[in-house]
């Protein structure tokens, strides 16, 4: 369709794609560093990162050279055979925490959900037998959009129009240890746990409450598993998220920046999971494919670089305090501040959707959790001057 115009391309989507998302009445051509140019010509500032996954901004010429490299090498085989890059990428991502010792490869973030939940009632049955097989979760919950992954979504919008869901599945309250203990029981074999909630609303969680969730994971033979898809890959400044809670889980879902931008998901787990999983439990057409795991194996080298975290520390700390000065200058509007890092919330007085409109006008791309909460997450890249830009443009779509 070279050569349609925007309103062209704009009416052939709703003509020919389901009508699932809605879309910004603007097509997006080309990226360069952390700015994304629509098919007009206009610039935008991209607060959204393709909802974190491009945590090296566009064009990153590591990731390229990677892509080209691989793809002329190999691209596919299947898990029928060996191949280093998937062997290279594991080794990375298994010796960078001392809780894993084996990492499961898939596609998407969704699968490595439903993998996760696959080992743990599998860990269950072999440990405990039957009928240990229930998940808590916690409100506020995003876990994916699988029937699995719906099922421990606390969400209603995401679960009641695909009644019934997976069975099995508790919620508690997030941040509320008493409330986890009175969901607990000697059924449950896993908790998982957004160390950062994002579709949630940037809630992140206390120290105490994770180290409490820990503790009862023990006393009931279940398993904690933290979904990191999101929070995980440096953007909370460290990283895994976790290491700012001081504690370890069993299993861990990790996917959204691994790849650059290709399609990766990932569950790292402990020993003691991996030795309860046999082969033919579990498996995935294209889940680590050469060409995914060799650009996430080059990704995974950048992030995990001690002066890129240490960068993505201190302009963090440079927003938390921009988003401080806009909230003191605009109090009856913000209403609080969430999140850690580059993953911020700001909740504010007002509809989150009405905000992110509004940023178009400005140049700025800004993503939105739930009706009044909207979510940054820039390219790990940015620079203070980005942060500066950012919030201008975000002050001018509040007053706007």
């Amino acid at each position: 369709m070279t050569g349609e115009s925007a309103a062209d391309l704009i009416q052939a989507d709703h003509d020919y794609l389901l009508q699932s998302y809605v879309r910004a009445d603007f097509v997006i051509e080309r990226g360069e560093g952390v700015y994304l140019y629509d098919s007009e010509g206009r610039r935008y500032l991209d607060f959204v990162a393709g909802i974190a996954v491009n945590a090296l901004g566009y064009g990153d010429r590591d990731v390229l050279n990677a892509i080209n490299e691989q793809a002329a090498r190999l691209i596919h085989v299947s898990n029928l055979y060996h191949t280093r890059p998937a062997v290279e990428l594991a080794a990375l991502l298994v010796q960078s925490s001392l809780a894993f010792n084996k990492a499961f490869f898939c596609n998407s973030g969704a699968e490595a959900i439903e993998g996760a939940i696959k080992f743990a009632r599998r860990y269950a049955r072999a440990h405990f037998g039957e009928g240990k097989t229930t998940i808590v979760a916690f409100d506020g919950s995003f876990h994916g959009r699988t029937m699995g992954a719906v099922a421990i979504t606390a969400r209603e919008k995401y679960r009641e129009p695909f009644m019934p869901v997976m069975p099995g599945v508790r919620f508690a309250r997030y941040n509320d240890l008493a409330s986890l203990a009175a969901t607990m029981g000697h059924d449950v074999c896993a908790v998982v746990l957004e160390p950062v909630q994002g579709e949630g609303g940037l809630r992140a969680a206390e120290a105490e409450f994770v180290r409490g969730a820990r503790e009862l994971c023990r006393q009931y033979g279940a398993l904690l598993i933290f979904d990191e898809i999101q929070c995980g890959m440096g953007r909370t400044g460290t990283m895994w998220a976790h290491e700012q809670l001081g504690v370890q889980p069993d299993m861990m879902t990790v996917a959204k920046p691994l790849a650059g931008g290709l399609p990766i998901g990932a569950v790292l787990m402990g020993q003691h999971v991996a030795d309860a999983i046999q082969p033919g439990d579990h498996g995935t057409t294209f889940g680590g494919n050469p060409l995914a795991t060799a650009v996430g194996a080059t990704v995974f080298r950048k992030i995990s670089d001690p002066a890129f975290l240490a960068h993505v520390q201190q302009v963090s700390n440079y927003l938390d305090e921009a988003l401080q000065d806009l909230a003191a200058e605009q109090p009856d509007v913000v209403l609080e501040l969430r999140g850690r890092g580059l993953m911020r919330g700001v909740r504010i007085a007002g509809s989150a959707g009405a905000v992110r409109e509004a940023a178009h006008r400005y140049g700025l791309l800004v993503a939105t959790a739930g009706e009044d909460v909207i979510r940054l997450l820039p390219p790990l890249i940015i620079e203070p001057q980005h942060v500066d830009e950012a919030v201008a443009g975000l002050r001018a779509a509040l007053r706007a």
